[in-house]
């Protein structure tokens, strides 16, 4: 079952959790554990026992726990992890009925955890554990609130992954980074480990929807989080299939939006708003071409496509970026850049409906991704290269 329709499953008339095993409680005199490690899953039965030995192994020397919360996997994932909580009682699991979701299954186990400090990891192996002590060292300084695995970072690689995948990945990262100004290299990682009360703090502001929750963290917090990172190689899955698909490109984009919106909603509507006009300029100047002025159709679709340009270039100049609005020579400079980032953002277009389409999606949906991340793209590069001093990227 891919992500996407594992996270549209839902049933209404059964509970929405129950703990599994007989340790979901610890003794009231174990008092509060220092880290509780929080690991979301589904369909991962033939690595998650490895992990957990694996951290065992690597946390021998801190007072831990780990919560595993399975979003009713049929291939059995929970019972692995029911059988080693039976073996050590650090090791509990909350099996989830009714509904699916990365973010949503990793804030109902930071919720359930006692730890002062809180990680997570995901369960396919890929996230290097060992980092886990130092993550909990530099935590327990006091000087900072969040610890991230980096795959971007000098020494740190994404793997075996596919052209493709490392460039899609890096793209949304580079654009993640420039239209919310965070400073993370790898804003989306999945492996991070963050004191409890930054989450208290953030938890107000964040959506249980979505598969990137160190992104919704970091962008939601009210104050900045203090930060740092580790490298990591990204090591390639053995056992099991890869969670990404076109629901998961929809939930990132969504995230991406409500973001935006949150922090600059008025420009970028006004970028949108006026992209759309361009399509109104576009049909009407190609109509009077072919229709009253008998132009042949290329010769009229081209006229058509600089025409709209160039209307949605004026009306981005006066009222998108009218703080760093151009004039003469400046003006005619800032036209030819931004008809040069038009045609990249094309560019993009194309390559996510295309990647879209190959993770399984129907065509509206990946058109829709496509024209989505071209025009943030657009709006995210015109704000750096044709109106500087009105970026797009200041929050």
């Amino acid at each position: 079952m891919s992500a996407a329709a594992a996270n549209a499953r839902i049933t209404a008339d059964r509970p929405l959790s129950w703990p599994i095993d007989t340790a979901s409680a610890l003794p009231a005199e174990r008092g509060d554990e220092s880290l509780s490690v929080v690991i979301p899953t589904f369909n991962e039965a033939g690595n998650i026992a490895e992990l957990l030995q694996r951290i065992a192994a690597c946390l021998a020397d801190v007072d831990w726990t780990v919560i595993v919360v399975d979003d009713d996997s049929p291939d059995g994932t929970a019972e692995v992890v029911r059988r080693a909580g039976a073996v050590d009682p650090r090791i509990r699991c909350l099996k989830r009925i009714g509904r699916r979701g990365l973010s949503s299954a990793c804030l109902e186990g930071m919720a359930m955890a006692r730890g002062r400090f809180l990680a997570v990891i995901d369960a396919d192996l890929q996230h290097d554990e060992r980092l886990l002590p130092r993550m909990f060292e530099l935590l327990a300084t006091g000087d900072f609130d969040l610890i991230v695995g980096s795959r971007y970072m000098d020494n740190g690689t994404v793997g075996s992954w596919r052209r493709s995948r490392r460039w899609l990945s890096r793209a949304a990262t580079q654009l993640t980074r420039s239209l919310l100004a965070i400073r993370l290299t790898d804003p989306m990682s999945g492996f991070f480990m963050i004191r409890r009360e930054a989450v208290a703090r953030a938890a107000p502001r964040l959506s249980d929807s979505g598969f990137k929750l160190l992104l919704d963290l970091v962008a939601s917090s009210p104050a900045p989080l203090r930060a740092v990172e580790l490298p990591y190689a990204f090591s390639a899955r053995v056992h099991g299939l890869s969670k990404l698909d076109a629901g998961v490109m929809r939930s990132f984009i969504g995230l991406l939006l409500r973001q935006c919106a949150r922090r600059s909603c008025g420009r970028f509507g006004r970028f949108c708003l006026i992209g759309t006009s361009g399509i109104g300029v576009h049909l009407l100047v190609l109509e009077i071409g072919v229709t009253t002025l008998h132009v042949a159709f290329p010769a009229a679709q081209t006229v058509a496509v600089l025409v709209s340009m160039a209307s949605n270039y004026t009306l981005n100049n006066r009222f998108t970026f009218d703080a760093g609005r151009l004039h003469g020579i400046a003006f005619l400079n800032g036209l030819s850049r931004f008809a040069m980032l038009c045609a990249l953002g094309a560019v993009l277009n194309v390559a996510v409906a295309d990647a879209a389409m190959r993770l399984g999606g129907l065509r509206l949906p990946a058109a829709a991704l496509g024209i989505l991340a071209g025009a943030l793209c657009n709006y995210v590069l015109s704000g750096v290269f044709v109106w500087r001093r009105g970026s797009a990227i200041r929050p």
